[in-house]
């Protein structure tokens, strides 16, 4: 049997996709050509790799065979084009990256013109949302998550961490004045969340009291950065982020809070890879790239609690 690699790099997103016309979509082709493509590798393997019906596409026995392969095959030639061409001028081409909207604003945003000063041949492709991405299907080369995913097909690296702590505006607090104890919140307005629940238990640093405080919220969103958008515009308290917080405490936006009645645990921040491409030059020059700026972030906010 023989393939054009280009066929099987296109089988592959058909299969990711599930549908002919979203690869051709992506691809900015006709769908015809997408078929004919499709046509081309089923006759090479003499075996029919995709029902086709109403409702989509699904893989035969053969054609998650031929998928397995097809990965494999595109991740050593991925790998081979980007060790070879890493040795002549360094780490390129686009790496896709997964990352929260504050993350993204705050962090990688920052960080960008000095990655690009250091690796002249690298593209970004950022994705801003808080939800973990199909990082196969959505072709997600790095995703930036709090706490470790438990996967086989994934592997995630820890490049930092961070803690949180209870905020509020100068504005918030003129109006409501400003919580002396844990059980003062109970008279203002909280900003919780709606989407990760375990942030809406604060752990209290009391150990005769009970373990933490579990709030409903007077306002609830599942946007982290539409949280601290709100935190900022007066709308309530918050537990936030220190690495984004920090900042804005200094330039006084925020004003921390009952800091001595709450436990901020550290908690780890991954970038989480596919197994078979987290080996690939460009990927681990982010992903280095991102843990020293992460430690130099994590580093200030530990000094500004101090």
């Amino acid at each position: 049997m023989q393939f054009h690699l280009d066929d099987v790099a296109l089988f592959t997103r058909i299969a990711e996709l599930g549908t002919l016309s979203a690869a051709a979509r992506e691809r900015n082709v006709p769908v015809s050509q997408v078929t004919r493509t499709l046509t081309r590798l089923e006759a090479a393997c003499g075996a029919r790799l995709m029902h086709r019906t109403t409702h989509g596409l699904s893989l035969t026995d053969e054609g998650d065979t031929f998928w397995t392969y097809a990965r494999r095959l595109l991740d050593t030639t991925a790998e081979l084009d980007s060790e070879l061409s890493g040795k002549l001028q360094g780490p390129s081409g686009w790496v896709r990256v997964s990352v929260s909207p504050v993350l993204a604003e705050c962090v990688i945003a920052p960080s960008l013109n000095g990655l690009y000063a250091r690796y002249p041949q690298l593209h970004l492709d950022i994705n801003a949302d808080d939800r973990m991405a199909d990082m196969a299907r959505d072709g997600i080369d790095i995703a930036i998550r709090s706490g470790a995913l438990q996967s086989d097909t994934l592997v995630a690296r820890q490049i930092g961490e961070h803690g949180r702590t209870l905020y509020a505006s100068p504005a918030y607090l003129q109006s409501f004045g400003t919580p002396r104890t844990p059980d003062d919140l109970k008279h203002h307005r909280l900003v919780a969340s709606s989407s990760s629940p375990s942030l809406n238990r604060w752990t209290l640093a009391d150990p005769a009291g009970p373990a933490a405080m579990t709030i409903a919220g007077h306002t609830r969103t599942d946007n982290t950065a539409l949280l601290l958008t709100l935190v900022l515009q007066g709308v309530g308290i918050a537990r936030i982020n220190d690495l984004y917080a920090k900042p804005l405490e200094r330039q006084g936006k925020l004003v921390p809070l009952l800091q001595d009645y709450f436990v901020s645990p550290r908690i780890p921040i991954y970038a989480v890879m596919l197994q078979e491409r987290h080996r690939l030059p460009k990927i681990r020059a982010c992903t280095e790239y991102w843990a020293e700026c992460l430690t130099e972030l994590g580093r200030v906010a530990d000094l500004g609690h101090a």
